[in-house]
């Protein structure tokens, strides 16, 4: 089951008028809270990909890096290494 949490946030002059344009008869949006979470869900998804980008280029660095630049490493040594 999701709890709900009500959060307030002050805007005004210009950012109030485009939240208006966005949002009610005439906007893409119902209401401002449609458009709150629309704009969160984006952001977590631009959050994701870019960690996921990140990590795409970690593992094409790695697996393009010679055999000669590999050494074995226990499970310790890697939490060790991770923890520094």
């Amino acid at each position: 089951m999701s709890r709900l949490t009500t959060m307030a946030v002050r805007v005004n002059g210009t950012l109030r008028e485009f939240i208006a344009a966005k949002t009610g008869e005439h906007g893409a949006y119902e209401n401002i809270s449609e458009y709150v979470r629309d704009l969160i869900r984006r952001d977590k998804e631009r959050s994701e990909r870019e960690a996921h980008d990140r990590l795409k280029a970690e593992l094409v660095s790695a697996f393009a890096a010679p055999d000669e630049s590999y050494h074995p490493l226990s499970a310790a040594e890697v939490i060790a290494r991770n923890k520094a």
